[in-house]
């Protein structure tokens, strides 16, 4: 196209040096000739320029191009096992935990997702969570080999031709000696109020108005950003990595159903519970699923 605009500007340069030339009986009769010839160039050059500039963004697409979404860059943490992941800021939580699910195999109706709590709402947006570069999130969850596993029961039948005995019923908390001793001291005078029958997300706050089996007062605040449970008596703070931390039982206490007794166990064995009562119900669950976020089924 340049070539053809090129040989036209010079035939019309040619032809506007001729209407110079031509013979007039005045300088007004040649005006008109000359401001025609200078209308034509100036359109011929408009319109070289113009193909220009389409021939030229059309070889650089990304003009047209909007710039892609804000991204951010977080950790995903499952199993024990820490997954960097880059998304956009505008897209949401449900597509998060499709990207996730091909992470972790962890199927999306069966994922929790951790960050700063629990994520109930999939519609919300990574920047309405208020996702910040560099944070941690956690995924509790049952890939489909663990749900597998879990469905299947050995039968009482297979038990005995295994020559195993069928597992005799264990005693309730409430009902062992070492636990009976502090529930009968009642209530603590500060107790949270307790609610039985309810899932509640923990507090913003520390658990408070606890206490431990040496009947001294008991404080839990989870540090998710560093992954510790600090365990707070009026002595001392226990820093406890959340990684570190084996299992956690609880139960309701008989006739304060809204309350449980709770074990954290800190070492290998049973014999390392670290024991709690007095936890208000509606938080036994959330604090089960948000300490052992790497192996909670």
């Amino acid at each position: 196209p340049n070539d053809v605009f090129s040989l036209l500007q010079i035939t019309l340069l040619a032809l506007s040096s001729l209407l110079f030339l031509l013979p007039t009986s005045s300088d007004s009769a040649s005006e008109p000739c000359f401001f025609f010839s200078k209308r034509i160039l100036m359109e011929t050059e408009s319109a070289a320029s113009s193909t220009d500039n389409a021939v030229t963004n059309a070889d650089r697409p990304e003009v047209a191009v909007a710039a892609s979404s804000e991204q951010v860059n977080f950790k995903v943490v499952f199993n024990k096992v820490t997954h960097k992941v880059t998304f956009a800021l505008d897209e949401t939580v449900g597509s998060l935990k499709k990207h996730i699910e091909g992470l972790t195999s962890v199927p999306v109706p069966m994922m929790k997702l951790m960050y700063k709590g629990l994520v109930k709402d999939d519609e919300k947006t990574l920047r309405e969570l208020k996702v910040s570069e560099g944070c941690k999130m956690m995924v509790v969850g049952s890939t489909a080999n663990d749900v597998l596993q879990m469905a299947t029961p050995v039968t009482a039948a297979a038990a005995a031709s295994s020559g195993q005995s069928s597992t005799p019923k264990k005693s309730k908390f409430c009902e062992l000696k070492e636990h009976k001793k502090v529930l009968s001291k009642g209530k603590p005078d500060d107790i949270m109020p307790g609610v039985k029958g309810r899932n509640d997300p923990l507090p913003p706050q520390p658990l408070s108005g606890m206490v431990n089996k040496a009947n001294g007062k008991v404080r839990l605040t989870f540090k998710l950003e560093c992954d510790q449970l600090w365990i707070g008596t009026k002595e001392r703070t226990e820093k406890v990595n959340m990684s570190s931390i084996n299992s956690i039982v609880s139960e309701p206490i008989e006739q304060y159903e809204d309350y449980h007794i709770m074990g954290i166990q800190l070492g290998p064995t049973e014999a390392s519970r670290y024991w709690i009562y007095w936890v208000p119900a509606q938080y036994s669950k959330s604090i089960r699923e948000t300490v052992l976020w790497q192996s909670y089924r």
